[in-house]
């Protein structure tokens, strides 16, 4: 079991390196401290919590010993919008639902500074499932998370001990990671032929627009490999930022689109990464920046 886990953070922290780190030897030993600090830990639930749905409705919901469970805590820093990300849980609870049966829960826990804000984004993305509204911030006092919100979820085993540390929703290689220890190390592409691609420009410059305004950009992804392309997914590092691809298979020689769109929060310079799983042997990275005034 401890040699599992070792090889499990081993390669949370490959991933981390060759998709985020780009040979910042500061940020990879970071990341080394951080996985071996919280690998196998323990996380301290406080005495009944109180889970609601929609903020506004009790619901009889208690912490389940299940044999893993997905722990979300969203802290009060920064756009609440951004950092949830509602729609892509949803997502990605249904599809861990429709491959385990149901029997992985998600535990979301929200150190709001906004109620209001909670409750319309809430309602806004139907977002039916229950929630802990954790107003003293106690499952936080009780474990010190780290402030950083690509540490600030978990994937949990029965004992509540931190098999995986991440956050599945801004970074796909962690999002592999979760759904191969639940589904017990299937790879969710591990059947697909592999292809090779040319991205026509991997970054875009949108230059300088008014805070109001919402911004598109597309990239080309030509597939040059003998096998169809297939792009499985696209994972965003804010949620003002959102990406939508090609589904169908793109045959050998042709090109698919990938279309950005991002509505800026708050003014000032930005730059958003966007992350493409496709049947390729590396993600590709896409990136766009600007200024919003």
């Amino acid at each position: 079991m401890l040699s599992e886990m070792k090889h499990l953070s081993l390669l949370f922290i490959l991933s981390l390196l060759i998709f985020s780190c780009r040979g910042d030897k500061k940020k990879i030993d970071h990341i080394t401290r951080l996985v071996a600090e919280w690998q196998g830990k323990e996380i301290v639930f406080p005495d009944n919590p109180i889970f609601t749905r929609y903020q506004t409705d009790t619901t009889d919901y208690r912490i389940p010993e299940s044999e893993y469970k997905v722990l979300i805590y969203i802290d009060s820093m920064g756009c609440t919008s951004c950092k949830l990300q509602l729609p892509r849980w949803k997502e990605l609870i249904a599809y861990t639902d429709s491959v385990t049966g149901g029997t992985v829960p998600f535990l979301f826990f929200f150190h709001p500074k906004d109620m209001k804000e909670i409750s319309y984004l809430l309602k806004r993305e139907g977002f039916d499932f229950p929630i802990c509204i954790d107003l003293q911030d106690e499952l936080n006092k009780r474990n010190q998370f780290p402030p950083d919100i690509t540490f600030q979820t978990f994937l949990l085993n029965k004992e509540n001990k931190v098999v995986v540390i991440g956050n599945p929703i801004h970074n796909l290689a962690v999002k592999e990671l979760y759904l191969k220890r639940i589904t017990d190390g299937k790879s969710l592409s591990s059947n697909r032929l592999k292809t090779t691609v040319k991205v026509q420009q991997t970054e875009i410059d949108l230059g300088s627009f008014s805070q109001t305004e919402k911004k598109k950009a597309t990239f080309s992804i030509t597939n040059t490999g003998r096998n169809p392309l297939v792009i499985i997914d696209a994972a965003t590092t804010c949620g003002c930022t959102s990406a939508k691809f090609d589904k169908r298979p793109i045959p050998s020689g042709e090109t698919a689109q990938v279309e950005v769109e991002i509505s800026p929060k708050d003014t000032g310079f930005f730059s958003e990464t966007i992350t493409i799983k496709c049947n390729t042997d590396q993600h590709i990275k896409l990136t766009i920046r600007g200024q919003a005034l």
